[in-house]
């Protein structure tokens, strides 16, 4: 298994709150800017898009994919730093 980003561990250790997208592992300044621009400005909102889909691993990284053009490291970075989140907080 590979090792988490500082990003992720600190994204992870706490409750959501209004962190902004930019917070999410494997989201940086380009797709952040993408996600706002698809109405998707607070990380919270990209927590809503992962529990439409289920928390299904395929089915978020293809959403992220299409919709702000991230590669496959980004959309598992995002995809586990959510996953880990919902496991410890719901």
């Amino acid at each position: 298994m590979s090792s988490t980003s500082q990003k992720h561990k600190n994204f992870v250790s706490e409750p959501m709150g209004d962190k902004p997208v930019t917070e999410l592992a494997g989201i940086g300044a380009v797709l952040s800017e993408r996600l706002i621009e698809k109405g998707f400005d607070k990380a919270f909102m990209v927590l809503g898009q992962f529990l439409i889909l289920n928390k299904d691993e395929e089915l978020f990284k293809t959403w992220l994919k299409d919709t702000i053009g991230c590669n496959a490291k980004q959309a598992n970075d995002c995809f586990t730093c959510l996953n880990e989140w919902s496991n410890n907080f719901m």
